[in-house]
């Protein structure tokens, strides 16, 4: 089924954002029925790398693919995602079974973590630009675990009114922390507070539009004293819930 022109996002929208989608690029890709981003998103580079040799400007056209290309991560089909996920990403173990409590374990932790302090998006945003790089370039002891603690409290100042530029940063920030996952094989954990909703009950605070960036999501609850409980987690039975203690 094709969609409306009209509903789709058309290639010349990005001409003032990106100069090389400029007439020249348009019209080799009308030329060849693609109007939109969607359109263009579908289609294999490779081929239109060999169009492109048909094409006056040939060499200006394969210079503006090859670009977009080094842009974006290789496509994967599902058998290659598979092999990735079984050689690459695994569970990042506490090295305790039940309680986080372990002198030993936090002493070792603790001498390995550095912190940053983040109070707004923006910084947050511009630290993780920052740490690619080195994320890339690291040698020795690898970055196993990034903690952006209390990412709601960043992320709900910008939420309110009824413009969408709030929204549009938050799934931002969530993608960028994804895709830093994803290719440096790292775990992310973030925290986002609870708050009331209808009838007494609590709900996260970052909403419906935050529900299915993360992975995988936990719920906890503070018990009596220094136990932490486990709410809910994709693992774990309906109506369960696991206790824990940090000293």
């Amino acid at each position: 089924m094709h969609l409306p022109q009209r509903e789709m996002a058309p290639l010349k929208s990005l001409e003032r954002e990106y100069l090389i989608v400029d007439s020249n690029f348009q019209q080799f890709c009308a030329s060849h029925g693609i109007f939109s981003v969607e359109d263009f998103l579908i289609q294999d580079l490779y081929v239109l790398a060999a169009l492109a040799e048909q094409h006056s400007t040939s060499e200006r056209l394969k210079e503006v693919l090859s670009i977009i290309d080094c842009q974006h991560q290789p496509w994967l089909n599902g058998l290659e995602l598979l092999e990735d996920a079984e050689q690459n990403k695994h569970i990042l173990s506490s090295g305790c079974e039940r309680s986080l409590g372990n002198q030993k374990v936090l002493q070792r932790v603790l001498k390995s973590i550095e912190c940053h302090s983040v109070f707004d998006i923006f910084t947050l945003l511009d630290l993780l630009h920052q740490l690619k790089p080195n994320l890339i370039s690291q040698t020795g002891d690898r970055v196993q675990l990034l903690i952006v603690d209390s990412i709601s409290s960043l992320i709900t100042p910008i939420l309110g009114g009824g413009g969408s530029h709030g929204r549009a940063l938050m799934i931002y920030a969530g993608s960028l922390l994804k895709k830093l996952a994803h290719e440096h094989n790292l775990a992310v954990l973030v925290t986002n507070h609870m708050v009331s909703g209808e009838g007494g009950t609590h709900k996260p605070a970052l909403g419906e539009s935050w529900k299915s960036i993360p992975h995988v999501r936990l719920e906890l609850s503070r018990e009596h004293g220094s136990n932490m409980c486990v709410v809910r987690h994709p693992c774990m039975a309906s109506g369960k819930a696991v206790t824990f203690m940090i000293p």
